[in-house]
Parts: C-alpha cells; sequence; structure tokens
C-alpha cells in the first residue's frame, strides 16, 4: 500500500507542474501579445512627440493622425483641421487633459473629445453653435476659449454648461453676442465678453456668479440708461472689473466694493465722478480714469482708497484749479505710496501742459476749508465709525477742533488737510500775514456787500484740547484788521463770515445754518518768537543791502565800459586824422617810382614794355620852378616843377633808381586821362 500511495502522489505533483508551467507560458504570451499591440502605435511623423505631448502644430493638416495613447497634451493649433478631420476614436484616449484647436477650420463644437480634457482651446474658428451635448461630454472641463468665433446669443443652448460643474474660465471675447449669456455654471471665476454687441445688462445676468473674480466687458454698447442698479452688486468677490470702451457717462452705481482691486473705466463718455462711487473699496490697487472727459474730481472721492497703488488719467482734460487743491494734497500726502500717470493741467492757460504735483507755488494760493455739517475726509478723523488709515490727523490742525460756543461755526475733524495763510469760500477770501511776535494782519475781499462780519480767532494750543476762542465784529465797509497783543510763536485759526443785517444786529447764532457754513472762511497764521522781529528787520535790510549790490555793480561796469569805449574811439579818430595828413604828405613826397607795380600799368592803361628797360638816358629833369607862380611863398624851401621827358621813340618811361616821381600817373597818357596838361602839373 505505501508504495501505491508514493506513487500516486507523485503523479499527481507531476500534473500540477506541468499545469502551472502552462499557465505561466500563456501569461508570457498574453503579455508579449500585447505589448505589441500598444507598440504598434507610435509618434505621428508628420508630428514631433516629447514623452506625452505631442506637437502636430503648424503642419497643414486636414485631420488628426493616430495618437500613442500615453498622449495628454495635443497641439494641434494653426492647422486645416474640420470637423470631419476629428476622428471618433480621440475619445477613447483617456489620458488627454488639454487640447489646442485654435486657429483652424471648425464650423461646429467638436464631438468626440476625450472625457478627461480639463482644458479646450477653440479661438479662432467658425463656431456658431454651443450644444449641450457635446459639453456633456467633457464634464471635467475647467477652461474653455471660444475668443473669435461666430457664435450669438441665441445659438447658445439653454443650461449649455450645466453639465461642467467644474468650469473656472470662459473666454467668449470678439463674437456676436447681444446679451450676457444665461446659465453660466456658478462655478465661473474668469469670464471673458469683450468686443461684442452687448448692450443691455439686466439685473439677473449675473445670478448665481458669486465666485465670479474677473468680469471684462470691454467693447460693447453698454450706456449707464441700460444697465441695472443692482447689477454688480450681486458680484460680491469680483477683484477686476473693466468697462473699457463703452458708452458711460459716470460708473455704474452700486459696484462691488468688498474685494474689488483692479477697476478700469478708461476711454468711455465720463464727465462726472459722483463723490460716494468709490465708497468702501479700501482694497482697490489700480484705478484707471484715462481717456475721458473729465475736468475735476470731487473733494473726498478717494477717501476710502487706502490701498491705492496706481492712477491712471491721462487723456482728460483737467482744469487745475481750486478745485483740485484736495487732490494735490492727497497726493503729496501718499507720497511714494501711489504712482500717478498723466494728471497733467489742460487748464488755465498759465499752467497748461504742467503736472498737477508740480504746482506748489499756484496751490498756495488756494485753500478749501471743510465746513460744518461737511464730512468729507481722506483719514478716518476722531470719532469716526471706519478705520480708514491713509492720513493721520497732524498735530494742532482742524482735525482736532472742537468748538466750545455753539455761536462760532468752526470746521470739523473731517478737514481733508490743514489750513494755509490764505483761505477762499464761496463769497469771500481772506489772507492773514505775521508781522511781528504779537500781531497778525488780516486782509479780505467780497462778492457781495455785507453790513458785517463776524472775525473769530482761535490760539492752538500743544494738545488737542481747545484753546480760547476771541471774536468781535467788523464794520462791512472794511478790508483790513489787524489783531494785536497775541502770543509769540503761537499757531492761530482766524475764521470770518459776513454776516447779514439781522444777524449782525441781534447776534444771533447761525452754527448749523448751511448758507452760514458755505460762507465761512479760515486761514491759519504763526507768530514769530519774541525777539526775532528786530533780527529779521536786520537780516531784511542786510539782504535788500545786498540785494543792491550787484546792480550796483553792473550800472557801474557798464559805465565804465562806455567811457572807455568813448575815450579809445577819440584817440583813434585823433590817430586816424593825424596819420592821414602825415601819410599824404609823405605820400606826395616821398613816393618813388619804384613802388611802381605791374598792377600799376593795367590801372593806367599802359601795356609793361621790356625795351623801356634799354633806354640809356635821363628820363627826368629837374628845373626851376619859375614858369609856376608858388602856391603859399616860403622863403626857406627850394620849388620844383617835376616834368616827365618821353624818348623820341614814345616806348616809355625811363626807370631810374631814385628819381622822384609822381605815384598817382604813370605815363603821360595817365596825366592827359585826368585831364591835367603836362606843361601846366605843378607840385610842391
Amino acid at each position: 500500500m505505501a508504495p501505491v500511495v508514493v506513487v500516486e502522489r507523485w503523479s499527481w505533483l507531476c500534473l500540477f507542474s506541468f499545469r502551472l508551467t502552462l499557465w505561466a507560458h500563456m501569461l508570457l504570451l498574453a503579455t508579449a501579445t500585447l505589448q505589441g499591440y500598444i507598440g504598434d502605435v507610435a509618434c505621428p511623423s508628420v508630428c514631433r512627440c516629447d514623452e506625452d505631448f505631442i506637437y502636430c502644430n503648424d503642419r497643414g493638416l486636414s485631420s488628426i493622425p493616430p495618437l500613442p495613447s500615453s498622449a495628454s497634451v495635443l497641439y494641434l493649433q494653426n492647422n486645416h483641421i474640420n470637423n470631419p478631420g476629428l476622428p471618433t476614436s480621440l475619445e477613447h484616449h483617456l489620458a488627454v487633459h488639454v487640447v489646442y484647436l485654435y486657429d483652424n477650420e471648425l464650423d461646429e463644437f467638436p464631438r468626440h473629445l476625450p472625457p478627461s480634457l480639463r482644458e479646450l482651446h477653440l479661438q479662432d474658428n467658425n463656431i456658431r453653435t454651443i450644444p449641450r451635448t457635446a459639453l456633456a461630454r467633457m464634464p471635467l472641463l475647467e477652461k474653455l476659449h471660444l475668443d473669435d468665433n461666430s457664435i450669438s446669443t441665441v445659438s447658445i443652448e439653454d443650461h449649455a454648461f450645466v453639465d461642467n460643474p467644474r468650469l473656472r474660465l470662459l473666454f467668449l471675447s470678439r463674437n456676436h453676442l447681444s446679451s450676457i449669456p444665461s446659465g453660466l455654471p456658478a462655478s465661473l471665476e474668469e469670464l471673458r465678453l469683450d468686443d461684442n454687441r452687448i448692450s443691455t445688462i439686466p439685473t439677473h445676468a449675473f445670478r448665481g456668479l458669486s465666485s465670479l473674480r474677473s468680469l471684462v466687458l470691454d467693447g460693447n454698447l453698454l450706456a449707464n440708461q441700460r444697465i441695472a442698479d443692482d447689477t454688480f452688486s450681486r458680484l460680491s468677490n469680483l477683484t477686476e472689473l473693466s468697462l473699457v470702451r463703452n458708452s458711460l457717462q459716470t460708473p455704474p452705481v452700486n459696484l462691488p466694493t468688498a474685494h474689488l482691486q483692479r477697476l478700469s473705466l478708461q476711454d468711455n463718455d465720463l464727465t462726472h465722478m459722483p463723490r460716494a462711487s468709490l465708497d468702501g473699496m479700501r482694497r482697490l490697487q489700480r484705478l484707471d480714469l484715462s481717456g475721458n472727459n473729465l475736468t475735476t474730481l470731487p473733494r473726498g472721492l478717494f477717501r476710502d482708497l487706502d490701498s491705492l497703488g496706481q492712477l491712471l488719467v491721462r487723456g482728460n482734460p483737467w482744469h487745475c484749479g481750486c478745485n483740485l487743491r484736495w487732490l494735490y494734497d492727497w497726493l503729496h500726502a501718499r507720497g511714494n505710496a501711489i504712482t500717478v500717470r498723466g494728471l497733467t493741467c489742460h487748464g488755465p492757460e498759465k499752467v497748461r501742459d504742467m503736472a498737477l504735483k508740480d504746482l506748489a507755488s499756484q496751490m498756495e494760493e488756494c485753500e478749501v476749508v471743510r465746513t460744518a455739517g461737511n464730512r468729507d475726509r481722506v483719514g478716518g478723523g476722531a470719532g469716526s465709525a471706519d478705520s480708514s488709515t491713509t492720513l493721520s490727523p497732524p498735530q494742532g490742525s482742524l482735525f482736532t477742533l472742537r468748538s466750545k460756543r455753539p455761536g462760532l461755526g468752526i470746521p470739523d475733524s473731517g478737514l481733508d488737510y490743514t489750513l494755509g495763510s490764505s483761505g477762499v469760500g464761496k463769497n469771500m477770501a481772506i489772507n492773514v500775514k505775521p508781522l511781528s511776535h504779537d500781531s497778525i494782519r488780516i486782509t479780505w475781499s467780497v462778492a457781495q456787500p455785507t453790513s458785517s462780519f463776524r472775525l473769530s480767532w482761535l490760539r492752538l494750543g500743544t494738545s488737542n484740547a481747545m484753546g480760547s476762542i476771541t471774536e468781535t465784529l467788523v464794520r462791512g465797509d472794511r478790508r483790513e484788521y489787524l489783531l494785536t497783543s497775541l502770543h509769540p510763536h503761537s499757531s492761530y485759526i482766524i475764521c470770518m463770515v459776513p454776516l447779514p443785517a439781522s444777524s449782525g444786529n441781534k447776534g444771533r447764532t447761525m452754527s448749523g445754518d448751511p448758507e452760514y457754513d458755505e460762507a465761512l472762511v479760515c486761514a491759519k497764521a504763526e507768530t514769530s518768537e519774541l525777539g526775532s522781529a528786530d533780527g529779521n528787520q536786520a537780516e531784511d535790510k542786510n539782504s535788500q543791502q545786498m540785494s543792491t549790490l550787484p546792480l550796483a555793480g553792473i550800472i557801474g561796469g557798464a559805465t565804465a565800459i562806455v567811457s572807455l569805449a568813448f575815450i579809445i574811439a577819440i584817440l583813434c579818430w585823433y590817430g586816424h586824422r593825424t596819420g592821414h595828413l602825415s601819410s599824404r604828405d609823405h605820400y606826395k613826397r616821398s613816393s618813388t617810382r619804384k613802388s611802381k607795380t605791374y598792377d600799376d600799368y593795367i590801372e593806367s592803361g599802359t601795356k609793361k614794355d621790356t625795351t623801356i628797360l634799354e633806354i640809356r638816358g635821363p628820363g627826368l629833369q629837374m628845373t626851376p620852378m619859375a614858369a609856376c607862380p608858388p602856391l603859399q611863398p616860403k622863403p626857406l624851401r627850394e620849388d620844383y616843377i617835376i616834368q616827365t621827358i618821353f624818348p623820341s621813340n614814345g616806348t616809355g618811361l625811363y626807370k631810374g633808381g631814385s628819381q622822384v616821381s609822381n605815384t598817382g600817373y604813370g605815363t603821360n597818357r595817365g596825366y592827359r586821362e585826368g585831364g591835367i596838361p603836362d606843361i601846366d602839373y605843378c607840385y610842391t
């Protein structure tokens, strides 16, 4: 029994080994077969493959060639691929997640795309419709680019994007849309609808798009009248809003303020910026108002723009008067924290083409005073409900003033900036000038006559506490007042308001009256230190004397130069005259024949003849002057007459070495042409 059992077990063991070997060979055969099948589809010969990136762009293809199954990114742009050129096998490539099919010849939304697709580029084709069934095949789609096609609002199927819950980016720029597409997915974060024909935006246009962060509506037909009031207020998470190249006259109302960082309103028809249009935009970093018709901006427009770093305002006809004094101060307070482009003055004429930040002297003449009940601010004052930190109130300025007496209206803590030495109000302007350590001179002008003025002045202390207020009534015909007995080296706030006849006589309080608040004008002055007035006067005298020294030097130098030039001119004239007389005398007595040149022959009309050199004999004869009466009898001199003796052959004169001759005329012909007879020519 034992041997039989052993043999039986051995048989079973051999059979099990045989079956195991057979299964192993079959598995190897299947693996080899599968590997051979996959290896049949390699990189297409017309394309270039870099691992799982397939580059088939710019190849002139009309259809997509067979692709490796490992492909994940397909570059198929800039070809001639049409819809029939998209194979149905493309939807089996489950590794593909990005496809570039822009700039081809597609006229329908492609079907049979891989369901694993996350990013699809179809711009610059001729696609007309967006069917729901085609998008439903791509449930993982996150980015869809459909720019530069022929899509209209009615060609987008209802609820076309309902099966794309992950879609975050949708570009539909440069199509034929006339309104905002409906049924957009709630997951959308970036939407571009620029350069379409959108003219109306109803209230429900962006309903449900609470995740939208970037909205671009450039180049449409939008106007204020066709935008619902609550259109943009629903976009609570919006960080970028672009409304460039539309027909807006003012910014749309109820803009989202909580997270907005970039606001672009350039190239519209903006003529006015409402004061509250930018309220609450504490995170705004970039504001572009270029290419509009803005001439001014209201004070307090930027009061909440704590984070603003770029302000672009070029291409506007800015009028740089006192209306922009607040902006001038605001920009200087921000310093290098903000970059401004294009804030160049268009008027008045004296400041044309100048930057607003460079108008220091012009802006010193303006002073816009913040009156009671007018609570515009750049930085939050004490007791303000908000926490703006753009500007901290300077010590001793009107940020901290509180009036103790109800009868005096003093600007409150919402003032945008400190006062200067002048103030301009609605109906009057004042100017203050310290004269000494205890006196200040006040002058003013008014637009309309008034019966009296109320003049009030307040000394500022070294803390936020109020100082003492003093006030007086001034007759209406006066235009100047001198404050005396003031404290040296102290700052004073001086306010003046014209009073009507009734209030001036009764002396009743008008604080809180809007007309009173608008008429109140204030300025600030500081008295000098005690004992510094004499020193200042001495310095002024010294400076005046020093200033006259250069002028006196210039006048004295000019006088000396003119006198010297006159003396030199007289000497030159005298020397010239004396030299002329002596030269004439010398010319007449000492000229010799030797100075005659060839040019003299030409001038006298005689050709130079070398035969004259062969003459042997005297050429001149000197005889006593008997036939010619003397011009002036001078017994000490002997007078002679010089006569020219011509040779018999008439060829010319003998040129003596030291003989005296007249250089004025070289020949007898010259005498004759000069009208002087030969025998009558006498010279002394």
